[in-house]
């Protein structure tokens, strides 16, 4: 007789080194097998931070500190995890904001409060309560400094603190456009840019009108959207045009896309990247496109359509300015970030009737639905029922509701009360693992859900079941009227609330002629 040698009798490190290379679902089914595999994952720090880190749909970050011990990282993964269901909401520190007037250009990135006033064209920069370990930038732009070209006026302005650059898209005489790449920290152009400014590469701009702009960037990518308008001020000569370069590498580009404006309205159309080699333009409907090749006009890979025609609005988190391709600025503070084949995207539509707008229609789609793609699916758009209902989450709320996204969680802060007179935040996380790690802090919603979403005559009810868990710190309460909650974000480590300090001066015996306000912003460590 020979003896039988199988796979449960090889040595447990060769177990752990098998079990290493399957998915993080597949090494959880191995667990449930037998009592042996399930002791050898129970046994290995290494499988179940696998497992953390990928069902908390994070990705880890290199080179960070190697001493600290993988069972010492698992537990700081599964302890902010958990943190995240018990914030103390009443626990803050708060930073001064001095800004203009109706200043509302701003943006929290990096552990950074970046801010471009578009009606006295200023600019600032400065940390957040910065870490000893965090790099920091301090800066302000007073008027005429963010361009200096004669006869140019600016467009929109792009900064991303984790590569030290500031982009300033203007335009001359209102057709010609140019970026100029700058350093945050300092004069002259940006060190890894292959030039001083990014040139516009179409000719239509001989003939039309640039009248409005949307600048934005992921690590070696920059894009600029804007909208032509033909010289005569017909409707239907409205269109918009995307380009992007790869700043680092070319001045120019070659990668360029256009189409007409939706629904002949004034609005521009929105984009993201979805990592470093896809784009969604957000038109009526959802278009993905491949930008790995940026000597051509970029691939359509497939048209996820809509329910009904929307004037859709992008959410842009925090971590949508390539942290993933750049981290080194948060790389010492933090071992992973936000993985963005499997994260949360967010767009909001206005719901109108008879022309009032009334609330906020708000869809959570996850990204995963925009990488699950077989080699056909580009010739036929996508019917809604084919990709939303799983993929997504709908809320209809009222209109003067915040909210903000990063990663796999969403933070709102939702009207309650007399007339909606209050605020209270409201914390959703969608990652697969939120129901092991909420402990019984949160309500796990897996159930579908039904809301009826409506715009420009069109009306239809909708079912959605993405699952999560959700926390609602109902024992603090905002007043609308009085705390003037403008904005909101949360990054991996915590919430920022910005407080209007809104100060009026009587006016011809009326008050409300607003003053220069010093704000406040709340910052919440998790």
């Amino acid at each position: 007789m020979q003896p039988q040698t199988g796979f449960l009798s090889l040595a447990e490190e060769l177990l752990f080194c098998i079990l290493s290379f399957l998915p993080y679902r597949d090494i959880l089914r191995c667990t449930s097998v037998c009592r042996t595999l399930r002791q050898t994952y129970l046994s290995s720090s290494e499988l179940q931070y696998i497992v953390e880190i990928s069902g908390q749909q994070l990705l880890a970050i290199p080179n960070t500190d190697n001493s600290i011990p993988i069972s010492k990282r698992l537990q700081l993964l599964r302890d902010k995890a958990h943190a995240w269901f018990k914030v103390d909401i009443h626990s803050f520190e708060t930073v001064s904001i001095t800004r203009a007037p109706l200043s509302r250009e701003n943006i929290v990135a990096g552990g950074h409060f970046c801010l471009w006033n578009t009606h006295e064209d200023t600019a600032m920069i400065f940390p957040i309560l910065p870490k000893p370990s965090q790099q920091s930038i301090q800066r302000n732009w007073l008027p005429g400094t963010l361009c200096s070209v004669p006869h140019s006026c600016n467009l929109d302005v792009f900064m991303d603190p984790a590569q030290n650059l500031i982009a300033v898209a203007y335009v001359i005489h209102r057709k010609t456009v140019y970026i100029n790449l700058g350093a945050l920290d300092g004069d002259g152009v940006h060190p890894q840019a292959a030039g001083e400014r990014l040139f516009w590469s179409d000719d239509s701009e001989n003939h039309s009108e640039t009248t409005n702009a949307k600048l934005k960037g992921f690590g070696r990518h920059i894009a600029l959207s804007r909208r032509l308008d033909d010289e005569n001020w017909t409707s239907l000569d409205k269109v918009w045009q995307l380009q992007i370069w790869d700043w680092k590498y070319s001045t120019t580009s070659s990668s360029i896309l256009s189409g007409a404006v939706p629904n002949r309205s004034g609005a521009l159309i929105d984009f993201c990247f979805l990592g470093n080699n896809r784009l969604l333009v957000i038109t009526d409907n959802l278009n993905l496109y491949s930008i790995e090749n940026m000597s051509q006009t970029p691939e359509l890979l497939a048209c996820f359509l809509m329910p009904i025609p929307l004037m859709l609005r992008y959410l842009s988190p925090i971590d949508d300015i390539g942290y993933n391709s750049q981290p080194h600025m948060q790389a010492q503070a933090t071992m992973c970030t936000s993985d963005p084949t499997h994260r949360l995207i967010c767009l909001t539509a206005l719901s109108s009737r008879s022309g009032l707008f009334f609330s906020t229609q708000v869809f959570i789609i996850s990204t995963r639905i925009f990488f699950d793609l077989n080699e056909m699916v580009a010739a036929t758009p996508i019917p809604w029922q084919h990709w939303g209902p799983s993929n997504t989450r709908i809320f209809r709320h009222p209109f003067h509701f915040k909210i903000h996204i990063n990663g796999n969680r969403v933070l709102q802060a939702l009207p309650v009360g007399t007339r909606y007179s209050q605020l209270i935040l409201h914390l959703m996380d969608f990652s697969p693992l939120a129901v092991t790690n909420s402990r019984g802090l949160g309500r796990v919603v897996k159930e579908p859900s039904t809301t009826y979403i409506s715009a420009g005559g069109f009306g239809e009810s909708l079912t959605t079941s993405l699952p999560y868990v959700q926390v609602l710190f109902s024992d603090r309460k905002f007043d609308r009227a009085d705390s003037e909650l403008e904005d909101m974000w949360i990054d991996e480590e915590r919430i920022y609330m910005l407080h209007a300090d809104v100060e009026y001066a009587t006016f011809d015996g009326n008050p409300n002629f607003l003053t220069s306000p010093i704000d406040k912003l709340e910052v919440i460590d998790v």
